[in-house]
């Protein structure tokens, strides 16, 4: 992409003094101002007009909006990225509206590759894919991790490798969320039905002469951690602190409690303290937390304390030291007749452009789904706002292309660095696919990619 270091415009400008103005200065503040004030500002005058339409000013722009690591990881994937402006490549991913599915296959007579499992973990950590445990047929847990290299491409045919097995011990239903370049592995469910709350550090370390390996330590976190659990939720925030919510406790009972563990710098130590906030989210399983901003994260969906699949939307925020929970009121008014929004055992991912992608999981019918749905964060209140206000028109539904993946629950999902490849393994799902459950439910193995398509 060629870069235009300066802007040419003419200096004899009169009227206003805005227009005297260095344009180092003007450029400062423009990068303050929401994309809709920046494109109001261009018709204004012959010189806001050049400066708004630089190719440097746009650069900084999809930096901003887009996240560094977002732009590089885009640059080194796009082998005709050069051939667009800037300004082009944020009005494309801004227009984005389908995505097309890939399936992703195996080396040809490889026999070494994860089995069919649901309420695993997968994560995308130093350019790999890392998967752990899970549930498979039978009820029985599994306790085996496995590493796949993705690098900055995404390969059609993927080669895994296994590099534990045993630690942590066997679970499903357990969180394993990305901070940094670590792992952190939270609580999860044995095949005997006991809940567990220990707490886990992975990393991968890529080394010249073995590959790649990866380890596991346990964390230690003193004399106070959570109630044991499974089937919660939890995600990063801040980059150094981890939150936890819900799950199913001890006797199957559905917990409502939420809880930060905050990770000393030398990740040797961490200390979970509880946060008692009112109001708060019901008690619920199965349901997600994604970080939506260094200081945000939202709850979505779930199954509650009557088994109801709930569609509830809840915001937790920080705000001068303090941690509070906003549920975010919507109406429906734009979900097609037919479609059922409810859902419990979704994924729920922060991908290109700063949007919610949630694809699958199950109604209160256990209908699996197969459907992508956009969540408008944009227009989410903020602290001061009021939270009663009713919003309309924050969800969007995304066609979807290529490959038709089965329908599933309990599946993962990750994204790479550029946030336009959703990495999607396993779950449940319909049919004879594995050994199949008395329910009639499945146990898939199935690995395939979910791309953005951005015009580039």
């Amino acid at each position: 992409m060629e870069e235009t270091t300066s802007v040419s415009y003419n200096q004899n400008y009169s009227g206003s003094p805005i227009t005297n103005i260095p344009q180092d200065y003007i450029f400062t503040i423009i990068l303050l101002l929401p994309i809709d004030a920046i494109l109001s500002l261009s018709v204004t005058c012959k010189r806001f007009k050049a400066i708004t339409s630089s190719d440097t000013l746009w650069k900084s722009l999809c930096k901003r909006d887009l996240g560094s690591t977002c732009v590089d990881s885009l640059l080194k994937s796009c082998n005709n990225f050069n051939q667009f402006s800037w300004m082009k490549l944020y009005k494309q991913v801004y227009q984005i509206d389908s995505v097309c599915c890939h399936k992703l296959s195996y080396p040809h007579g490889d026999l070494d590759f994860p089995k069919a499992r649901a309420s695993h973990s997968l994560n995308f950590v130093s350019d790999c894919l890392v998967l752990f445990g899970g549930g498979c047929d039978g009820g029985r847990h599994l306790d085996d991790t496995w590493v796949a290299y993705i690098g900055n491409d995404f390969p059609r045919i993927l080669k895994w490798k296994t590099v534990h097995s045993g630690i942590p011990s066997g679970r499903f239903g357990h969180t394993c969320v990305e901070m940094g370049d670590l792992l952190v592995l939270f609580g999860g469910i044995n095949d005997h039905g006991n809940r567990q709350n220990d707490t886990w550090i992975g990393k991968v370390t890529h080394n010249e002469n073995k590959g790649i390996t990866f380890s596991w330590k346990m964390l230690d976190v003193g004399n106070i951690a959570p109630p044991p659990r499974g089937a919660h939720a939890a995600c990063c925030i801040d980059d150094k602190r981890m939150v936890i919510h819900g799950g199913i406790g001890l006797h199957g009972l559905r917990l409502g409690d939420t809880w930060i563990l905050e990770l000393s710098d030398s990740h040797c130590f961490g200390t979970w303290h509880e946060i008692a906030i009112h109001p708060s989210p019901p008690p619920r399983s199965g349901h997600t937390l994604t970080c939506i901003g260094r200081n945000r994260t939202i709850l979505f969906g779930g199954r509650g304390l009557g088994y109801e699949v709930l569609h509830d939307l809840w915001l937790l925020e920080s705000c001068q030291g303090y941690m509070r929970w906003i549920q975010v009121l919507y109406d429906l008014q734009n979900i097609p007749d037919g479609v059922s929004l409810p859902r419990v055992g979704h994924t729920a991912t922060m991908v290109l452009g700063g949007r919610l992608l949630i694809y699958g999981g199950e109604d209160s019918s256990r209908h699996r789904k197969n459907d992508f749905w956009i969540l408008d964060i944009s227009s989410f209140p903020s602290t001061t706002a009021s939270s009663k206000r009713v919003l309309t028109r924050i969800w969007k539904r995304w066609k979807s292309n290529g490959y038709e993946p089965k329908s599933r629950s309990f599946h993962r999902a990750c994204v790479d660095p550029s946030g336009r490849h959703l990495y999607v393994f396993g779950g449940m799902v319909d049919g004879l696919v594995q050994a199949v459950e008395p329910s009639g439910l499945g146990f898939d193995k199935e690995l395939f990619l979910v791309e953005l398509v951005l015009q580039l």
